[in-house]
């Protein structure tokens, strides 16, 4: 049996309603995750995914992590999970378990990797979830900070580090701290480990027994 943590409590509805408001106009937002501070911007917009990449320095082909507010929210919006995926999904949502999946839906180059997989997860932290349920679709999680910087632990860091570059920063309760999402890939019958993180990887495979 696997434990759910869901960490904090949220903002003031009408600070993630303006937040849903930005990234609905193609803006970029600031929020904090399970761990660390995430970018979020509109993956299905392209002017808004390149906007956001260019701060980050990232290029084509690496990827750009989602989280959404719910599975029904990933398979409505991005595509089915598989098999292993649900699995997974069940035992890990809401928390720092990164699935790696084949989506139908296509987005704009950036946010998927060169193989053209997506990456997403139902983050534990509620705001994070409130945030895409009000956009009413996934949103970008990448950490909040410029190539070779350290990801921001909080609000005030994102807003010296970043600048004007965010249009909303949502207020966390305390600064961040912790390993990031493991990442496994789902696309086969068995689990792939892709990154090491915040769920052992022992406890990942064990949950697959289930």
């Amino acid at each position: 049996m696997t434990t759910k943590i869901l960490l904090g409590l949220p903002p003031e509805t009408d600070q993630i309603k303006r937040a849903a408001e930005v990234v609905s106009a193609g803006g970029l937002v600031a929020y904090p995750t399970d761990t660390l501070y995430a970018l979020g911007v509109d993956p299905r917009r392209d002017e808004a995914v390149a906007n956001l990449c260019a701060i980050k320095e990232r290029g084509v082909g690496a990827g750009l992590p989602l989280i959404a507010a719910s599975v029904d929210q990933v398979e409505r919006c991005l595509g089915p999970l598989s098999t292993l995926g649900r699995k997974l999904a069940a035992a890990w949502w809401p928390g720092p378990l990164t699935l790696v999946f084949a989506p139908t839906v296509m987005l704009p180059d950036a946010v998927h990797a060169s193989d053209g997989s997506l990456a997403v997860r139902v983050p534990a932290r509620m705001a994070a979830r409130m945030l895409a349920a009000e956009a009413g679709h996934p949103l970008t999680s990448t950490s909040a900070n410029r190539r070779g910087a350290a990801p921001a632990p909080d609000a005030e860091t994102v807003r010296s580090e970043l600048g004007p570059a965010v249009q909303l920063v949502l207020e966390g309760q305390r600064s961040l701290e912790g390993a990031p999402s493991t990442i496994v890939d789902v696309r086969r019958e068995a689990p792939r480990l892709l990154r090491a993180g915040s769920v052992p990887w022992e406890h990942v495979l064990q949950s697959t027994r289930v």
